[in-house]
């Protein structure tokens, strides 16, 4: 009776396992997992089954998840796309997905002035570690000797009107756009906005991040009278 009860634990821890490997497979998402490597290469089944020795319907079951896969097998489809085996047992990071409630969200002024020529309000607060900075923007019109203050930051930017008329100045440049036109430059440029009409003007400001440049090192020169004209026509020319 003992020798029954040890083999029908057994068989039981047996099942157990299968069933925890089903749905260990199932979690991990492997078979969808599969399935875009091969998309992502535009490859059939039937070339990734000539390059793992597996059949294309056998593949077909793999992705769908009707079939569990071997390590051997995982590792086989694994060296095709150049991943390593742990890759189909990685904990998937989550699609970046957030919405912004227009309720939720804050009206800040422009910053550093005594009277703010604008007001904004983020639409990625929410979001960590994020490539762009996405804002609305509502830009009063200005008082009397009011003059709108320049700034620059890294990166570029892209601009929308929605309503109303917005001046921008650029560097040397300087244009008035209306509702439906956008611009896009150079953030590292200085630039300033200044509302053109009598009615406030909105817009959609989106500013994309840009680590900065590394700057070449300057190459040792000979010292001497030459070099030192040669270094003064470069400072002279701005070249650097």
């Amino acid at each position: 009776m003992e020798l029954a009860a040890v083999r029908s634990e057994e068989t039981q821890k047996s099942q157990v396992d299968s069933e925890t490997t089903e749905r260990f497979i199932a979690e991990k998402h492997i078979g969808e997992r599969i399935k875009r490597l091969r998309l992502k290469k535009s490859m059939g089944l039937v070339e990734l089954g000539k390059h793992t020795g597996l059949s294309a319907s056998f593949l077909s079951q793999l992705e769908t998840g009707r079939v569990v896969p071997t390590l051997r097998n995982l590792a086989r489809i694994a060296m095709v796309f150049s991943k390593d085996l742990s890759y189909f047992f990685e904990s998937e990071p989550q699609a970046m997905f957030r919405v912004h409630r227009r309720k939720e969200r804050v009206r800040l002024p422009q910053t550093g002035v005594e009277t703010p020529t604008y007001f904004f309000e983020s639409l990625g607060y929410m979001v960590p570690d994020r490539h762009m900075d996405p804002y609305f923007a509502q830009f009063v019109p200005l008082e009397k000797n009011q003059e709108p203050k320049a700034h620059m930051h890294p990166g570029y930017e892209f601009l929308y009107v929605l309503e109303g008329e917005l001046s921008l100045r650029h560097g040397d440049q300087q244009c008035t756009l209306e509702p439906g036109d956008a611009v896009y430059f150079d953030s590292s440029t200085a630039h300033s906005y200044a509302c053109a009409g009598k009615k406030p003007a909105d817009a959609l400001i989106v500013t994309m991040h840009q680590p900065p440049v590394p700057q070449p090192v300057a190459m040792t020169r000979p010292s001497g009278p030459r070099a030192v004209a040669g270094g003064v026509a470069g400072a002279a020319t701005g070249i650097r």
